[in-house]
């Protein structure tokens, strides 16, 4: 084999290995503990820069990439697999997937404990929550994923986590504003898991595999996202100023959501195409919610 084909397969298998953590998703986990650290803080620091890191790539590798190694049977069935919403990854692969992931990871997150210090110990334990919760979503003997409304709960603590990892390592008071704001954002987390099941009904079922949709059905999960998205938005009412404006930020995910609330399981897939709405509204809504913080730091 030549040097040119060796790089090229090297390449390839890196491309895998990368498109695995799914780089479009990268921002809902990086972004959270920035935003919370430099709010709280008021400063860019090393510990923002090396968490910040932590949570774009490695985290996410950690995440995803653990997830498609032991979801491999059932992403054969899922016509969506295989691009941006997850790669369709060779057997091959699987092992340095995994070890890619540990491997970044490791180093990084000794450092963000060693720069944290002792002064909020408790930001250790929130940091081993994040951690576990990644896990325990895919690897055998736990599977959380398998178990339905745990699963939403544990994909929505793979968001919520970061940001109160942040707010815990700078030292944040939790007031209820905070809180609910944190509920809120915990319930939208749920929401999204949730309705980002259902397009997954047919060939989840098909592997033998159980989540919140295939227990309640296509149709209820939907409704269920559509009330926790709804709860969320009525949460932030209890924010801060200006806070409350963004309750009306779940107004497009409601739109997206909508026509599928009477979907049936046959055919949930068509709920991809509600899905792919919500990787673009979560675009558009993530910097109207940057301005608004941007707007809260002014005021405070």
């Amino acid at each position: 084999m030549s040097a040119a084909q060796t790089r090229g397969g090297l390449g390839h298998r890196a491309g895998q290995v990368l498109l695995s953590s799914r780089p479009i998703s990268w921002i809902n986990t990086a972004f959270p503990f920035a935003a919370a650290y430099v709010l709280t803080t008021g400063r860019v620091d090393a510990l923002l820069v090396v968490g910040t890191l932590f949570f774009l790539v490695p985290y996410n590798l950690l995440m995803y990439g653990v997830n498609d190694v032991f979801d491999y049977e059932s992403d054969l069935r899922n016509p969506r697999k295989g691009g941006a919403e997850g790669a369709l990854l060779d057997p091959s692969l699987h092992r340095t997937v995994v070890w890619a992931g540990i491997v970044t990871a490791a180093p990084l997150v000794a450092v963000m404990l060693w720069l944290g210090g002792t002064d909020e110990p408790w930001s250790w334990l929130v940091l081993a929550i994040s951690l576990f919760a990644v896990f325990a979503y895919s690897v055998p003997g736990l599977r959380f994923k398998e178990r339905p409304v745990l699963d939403s709960v544990t994909s929505s603590t793979h968001f919520v986590s970061p940001a109160v990892y942040g707010l815990a390592v700078a030292g944040a008071d939790f007031t209820w504003p905070l809180i609910a704001l944190l509920v809120a954002f915990f319930f939208w987390g749920m929401a999204s898991h949730a309705f980002g099941a259902v397009q997954d009904v047919v060939p989840d079922r098909e592997a033998g595999i159980a989540s919140i949709a295939t227990a309640f059905g296509a149709a209820t999960t939907v409704r269920i996202a559509l009330g926790l998205w709804a709860a969320a938005g009525l949460l932030m009412l209890a924010t801060e100023w200006p806070g409350p404006l963004a309750s009306v930020l779940v107004l497009p995910y409601l739109w997206a959501a909508w026509p599928f609330r009477s979907v049936t399981d046959a055919a949930s897939g068509a709920s991809n195409r509600g899905w792919r709405h919500f990787i673009l509204i979560n675009y558009a809504v993530g910097f109207l919610v940057t301005m608004l913080m941007i707007w809260w730091a002014l005021v405070r």
